[in-house]
């Protein structure tokens, strides 16, 4: 959430920015309105009440009844005026929150300006995209001939868009989340075991809520939400927190399935298993002070990097431009790894910066080791990586002439020897 005083100060940088973001900037005319109106019915209730407290003393040193009653009578009015004000004023104030809430956060002036996805800059390409005697196999078709992906039965489980991996699929997965925990540790982040059910503030805190409301899964019930992402609750377990400022940076990494209600495209996204209302991944999560923060993106930006690199991918880096940027986000680099079976590239990673827009919402602060006020910590986040995607680049990379797929060196150690996955065998 931006800073009410950002709004009033900076109003046309303000706008501005949402229209950089192909966003209608008329929601800042309606917070500055709300804030107008909150900040008089403020100055009327305090008027009223200053009235009150100054009848309060006189009456306590009147000594005729009658004229004692009167002004007794009286602030009965002015206690009912103030009653009403009050209730105004909780209104506006909630009115105004909504509002706020659906402004977003502002852009790095690093953020070069675009339309949409198609403007978005590549930075940096690593690594060569592999080449084949045979025509490699999409993992549609790669998976099932091997025996590891089920589409049928998964959608017999769940309906569209749900599968299951068993044998060796499954065991590659968890290879691969297990091999993102270890090397993130090696990182310098502290692995958390979250909740994957979170209470509403905790979705308003990391920005998803209202926003996002439409793609997320929600138990009516008890009032729980299905994380769409870890970075829900590792914003989350910090609510309210106030951090020593020795204690900062702060360094997480969890796994999470992930459950979101995706809108696919006729034509796009819909073959396989890259993109699904349920899937797992990684996270990477950082709290440091605002003069820390840039440093913290090339660190994290660089680790997912590695993940890449040790799994052998070809991968490519993108900065998103203005019109493509997330909605709490600052800055934002894309990671992409090469497919050879799709032949395209596939997102990975979303590494980003969220600046205090996060921790305002939040309410997550550090106090100086010097002293004074509390103030507001950075955030950022980053996949490390994401899956299925990873999966479908590790088994269309490694694919071989006989169907086989060999296993990435680096993920042997969790796979129980299995150097090649062969059709027919049990992983």
């Amino acid at each position: 959430m931006l800073d009410i005083h950002l709004i009033r100060n900076e109003t046309e940088r303000v706008r501005e920015n949402m229209r950089k973001r192909q966003m209608d900037p008329a929601p800042v005319d309606r917070v500055l309105a709300l804030d107008a109106e909150r900040r008089a019915l403020i100055v009327q209730a305090e008027a009223l009440k200053a009235e009150r407290n100054k009848v309060s003393k006189e009456i306590g040193r009147m000594k005729d009844p009658a004229e004692r009653q009167a002004k007794i009578e009286a602030m009965r009015k002015v206690g009912d005026q103030i009653k009403a004000l009050d209730e105004q004023l909780r209104e506006i104030e909630s009115q105004l929150q909504q509002v706020l809430a659906g402004i977003p956060n502002m852009l790095d002036p690093r953020v070069p300006y675009g339309v949409d996805e198609s403007e978005n800059v590549v930075t940096k390409t690593v690594g060569e995209i592999p080449e084949f005697d045979f025509t490699p196999k999409p993992h549609w078709d790669l998976g099932p001939e091997l025996g590891i992906i089920d589409f049928e039965r998964g959608v017999k489980l769940a309906g569209s868009r749900f599968y299951i991996l068993s044998g060796a699929g499954a065991r590659l997965q968890r290879a691969l989340i297990a091999f993102m925990l270890d090397l993130h540790i090696r990182q310098g982040y502290t692995e958390i075991y979250p909740p994957f059910m979170v209470r509403e503030e905790i979705m308003f805190g990391a920005g998803q809520l209202p926003k996002f409301e439409d793609n997320l899964y929600r138990d009516h019930q008890d009032d729980l939400w299905m994380v769409p992402t870890a970075e829900v609750p590792l914003t989350g377990m910090h609510m309210d927190d106030i951090f020593a400022e020795a204690d900062l940076p702060r360094l997480y990494a969890a796994y999470t399935p992930c459950f979101r209600r995706e809108k696919m495209s006729a034509g796009r996204d819909v073959r396989g298993i890259k993109r699904g209302h349920q899937f797992d991944k990684v996270e990477m999560y950082i709290y440091c002070r605002p003069e820390e923060s840039s440093k913290m993106l090339d660190k994290m930006l660089a680790d997912a990097e590695e993940t890449c690199a040790l799994l052998g991918l070809p991968y490519r880096i993108h900065q998103l431009c203005t019109g493509d940027m997330g909605f709490a986000m600052q800055i934002t680099y894309d990671i992409e790894v090469w497919a050879a079976g799709c032949g395209e590239w596939l997102e990975v990673s979303s590494v980003s910066s969220a600046g205090d827009y996060q921790a305002r919402r939040a309410n997550i602060k550090y106090r100086p080791t010097g002293g004074g006020r509390a103030r507001l910590v950075n955030t950022l986040n980053g996949s490390g990586l994401g899956l299925p995607r990873t999966l479908i680049a590790v088994l269309e990379n490694y694919q071989q002439p006989d169907g086989s797929v060999v296993v990435p060196e680096v993920l042997r150690p969790w796979m129980g020897g299995v150097e090649v996955i062969r059709p027919g065998e049990e992983g």
